[in-house]
């Protein structure tokens, strides 16, 4: 359980990210929404945290640009003031990223270094301004992809931007070790959301989708959900440096 715990959930407005934050939230965390753009979506993630009795607050910030994470936590302090619960971070989920398809041949400088951005170097600098804010037995957990165990040529780029979040998993979790800090990522695989509604528009491609795990269904938002809050709990203690996959068993 998280209660009493305070959150940051980047890239939360949407898809995975709010059910991350709606879990959180229902486990007793004052959770921080960061979202890009979408301000009218994050909205909704808040209304659905307030209206089962969680707290929440909104913090925008486009990670992907100079200056981004600065203006993330200086909303993110300012949001935690007002609801008086003291400086801190208990809890930080790097969720927010973004994807391209390209394959090698297809694959340009403008393409690399926006999703590098955002996946990557806003990962790393958002996890060091969480860990001065971060009490000792805090809680980093970071979202990968299962495409760092499978060859998915298809999206080279972002592929590579994931397998450097969970080689960044590994060596901070050493790093932050003797503060009882832990590290963890969750890979997770196809999850049915809004996002990523074009790749199942017929039947027959959602079909195809699905049959990719050994459940031979869709991934939702709370399948990957109750694991990060399973990582965010006291439960959690004695697990650190790993990545957990959350594919439903796709592509064994």
């Amino acid at each position: 359980m998280s209660a009493g715990k305070t959150a940051l959930v980047t890239g939360a407005s949407r898809g995975v990210g709010r059910g991350i934050a709606q879990r959180l939230a229902q486990d007793g965390a004052l959770v921080a929404v960061h979202f890009r753009e979408n301000e009218s979506a994050a909205e909704e993630t808040l209304e659905a945290i307030r209206d089962s009795g969680g707290r929440a607050f909104a913090v925008q910030a486009d990670l992907g640009e100079p200056g981004g994470v600065e203006s993330l936590y200086d909303r993110f302090d300012a949001g935690v003031a007002r609801h008086g619960t003291g400086p801190g971070l208990d809890v930080l989920v790097n969720n927010a990223g973004v994807s391209g398809s390209a394959r090698i041949g297809e694959v340009t400088p403008e393409l690399f270094d926006r999703i590098f951005a955002v996946n990557t170097k806003s990962l790393v600098f958002t996890t060091q301004q969480a860990l001065k804010r971060m009490p000792d037995g805090g809680r980093v957990i970071n979202i990968s992809s299962a495409v760092t165990r499978v060859a998915y040529p298809e999206s080279l780029v972002y592929s590579m931007s994931k397998g450097a979040v969970d080689t960044f998993t590994l060596a901070l979790a050493k790093e932050v070790g003797a503060r009882a800090i832990t590290v963890n990522c969750v890979r997770p695989g196809f999850v049915e959301t809004d996002m990523n509604a074009e790749k199942r528009r017929t039947r027959e491609a959602a079909a195809e989708l699905a049959s990719l795990s050994v459940f031979g269904r869709l991934g939702q938002p709370s399948d990957v959900a109750d694991i990060v809050a399973f990582l965010a709990s006291e439960s959690s203690r004695w697990i650190t440096g790993q990545c957990i996959d959350a594919s439903g068993g796709s592509r064994l």
